[in-house]
């Protein structure tokens, strides 16, 4: 693994792969709900450098693999196949207050 793939991190709840930088400065694509944006904690809260395996999703709904892996509705990026961890019981609460049933990534059963 090279040194600029061991400071990537997943978000722990789309599985999407960027830097800690991409998501502070952009927040996740897919979830806008987790509020990364600017926030250097919810950032390390809410993603992990715990996965294995990458997916380079250029075309969502053509894809086997994307549905498959439950991403075929999110953004064009790389994904992680399997990620380690779970989100913070706050966020979780704060996701199931928004009408939002998170599903974490690391059991894809």
């Amino acid at each position: 693994m090279s040194s600029q793939t061991k400071k990537l991190r997943a978000c722990l709840l789309c599985s999407l792969v960027q830097t800690p930088s991409e998501f502070r400065r952009d927040g996740c694509p897919n979830c806008e709900q987790l509020s990364m944006k600017g926030d250097k904690e919810r950032v390390l809260e809410c993603t992990t450098s715990a996965y294995d395996g990458l997916i380079a999703m250029v075309n969502p709904q053509d894809s086997w693999v994307a549905r498959y892996q439950r991403i075929d509705k999110l953004a064009p990026g790389v994904y992680a196949v399997h990620v380690t961890g779970t989100l913070p019981e706050h966020v979780v609460d704060d996701l199931e207050a928004s009408g939002i049933t998170y599903r974490p990534r690391e059991s894809m059963d």
